[in-house]
């Protein structure tokens, strides 16, 4: 079971299929983010994608452009059992019917950090820094023999299996929000959000520090901050304490969405001042539940076309409380945003799982290398 040196150029081959379909929509184009997964909808598409390439199932899409500037390959295997469309910047692949490896063990020797700065040390010294086709296809690899790759792939197989059952029943959980709120809408006369928002301007008179600033993602997340905040005041930044919905009026650099998220904690957060932060009169409107509709694609649609400016065009606070929602009584809305905290709960233990996933690859694959070298 001795291991053997294989260059990735006789293992794998081009795909390069375009799909003719000049219409597509952000939501039938996938794009590949930084964790190795496709991801819908895609952030943008051009004008005419006819030339959208397609990924069927079993197929990897990646795209070698972005190696030097991710320091990571943006790859990723097309695990459902549809295509998927990817823009035609991507390369799509598959591994050959012959070849001395597996397509899923291919994947996992890919899902590591220490693969990804391999793959950066490569790059050509081009504006993009990318890596070519070619070049990917000359790196060279230690495979061990296909029976000792389908073991740890099975391992593999079963823990991605358990994840996507547990993410199919996060998505039946989000359809039950959903319909709720369909059936709400035609039940009941929408009304302003408006005089049942508290408008909360409170600054870090509390000392808090770096560790409790907060980033807002369009994902509608409350995220830890990724800038640079070496050096920088606290003492202007806004409090968002629990209970408390933050949101930036910008939408015109963040893909047509919001940037917004809810302090479902307890704790008491610090986010830029130039957020907005405001919470609800809870005999009236519960913040949780109002999360579910800030959270739906309609909300950014609407506030994207409510936003109003030149060169930075903005949801302004006053048409944030025109917004019209369908209010039931409290015993409802609470009924509706238990289901919900449910459903946010189990999509940070998918998270939670898929990390694992990602994290157990290496170790899969060292243990592949250390059984063929015994």
């Amino acid at each position: 079971m001795a291991l053997t040196n294989v260059r990735l150029g006789d293992c794998i081959e081009v795909f390069n299929v375009s799909c003719g379909i000049p219409n597509f929509t952000v939501y039938d184009v996938s794009g590949v983010n930084r964790d190795k997964e496709f991801f819908e909808p895609s952030k943008q598409v051009g004008e005419d994608t006819s030339k959208y390439k397609i990924v069927p199932p079993n197929y990897f899409a990646c795209n070698l452009m972005h190696v030097g500037r991710d320091v990571l390959l943006p790859i990723a295997l097309n695990h459902s059992g549809n295509n998927k469309y990817v823009s035609p910047a991507y390369t799509v692949f598959r591994v050959k019917e012959d070849a001395p490896v597996l397509k899923e063990y291919f994947f996992m020797m890919l899902k590591s950090d220490e693969r990804d700065r391999y793959f950066w040390f490569h790059t050509d010294a081009s504006v993009r820094d990318g890596m070519s086709w070619d070049d990917f296809c000359d790196l060279e690899v230690r495979l061990p023999s296909i029976s000792v790759q389908q073991k740890y792939v099975d391992i593999y197989n079963a823990m991605l299996a358990n994840q996507h059952s547990y993410e199919q029943g996060l998505e039946d959980l989000k359809l039950v929000c959903d319909g709720y709120i369909e059936n709400l809408g035609k039940n009941l006369t929408a009304e302003p959000i408006g005089k049942h928002l508290i408008l909360s301007d409170k600054r870090n008179d509390l000392g808090l520090g770096v560790d409790s600033v907060r980033g807002l993602a369009v994902s509608k997340e409350m995220i830890p901050t990724k800038a640079d905040m070496d050096g920088v005041g606290l003492s202007n930044y806004k409090l968002v304490p629990p209970q408390h919905i933050a949101y930036v009026l910008d939408t015109s650099r963040r893909g047509d969405k919001v940037s917004l998220g809810f302090n479902n904690t307890e704790e008491t957060y610090l986010v830029s001042s130039i957020s907005t932060v405001f919470t609800t009169d809870k005999t009236h409107l519960l913040p949780d539940y109002l999360m579910l509709f800030f959270t739906r694609s309609e909300f950014d649609r609407y506030a994207r076309f409510h936003s109003w400016g030149s060169a930075r065009e903005t949801f302004d606070w006053d048409e944030m409380c025109d917004v019209h929602i369908p209010i039931p009584d409290i015993e409802v809305q609470q009924y509706i945003a238990n289901i919900f905290v449910v459903y946010q709960l189990r999509k940070e233990i998918n998270e939670q799982l898929k990390a694992q996933i990602r994290d157990i690859c290496p170790i899969l694959i060292k243990g592949s290398i250390d059984e063929a070298s015994a």
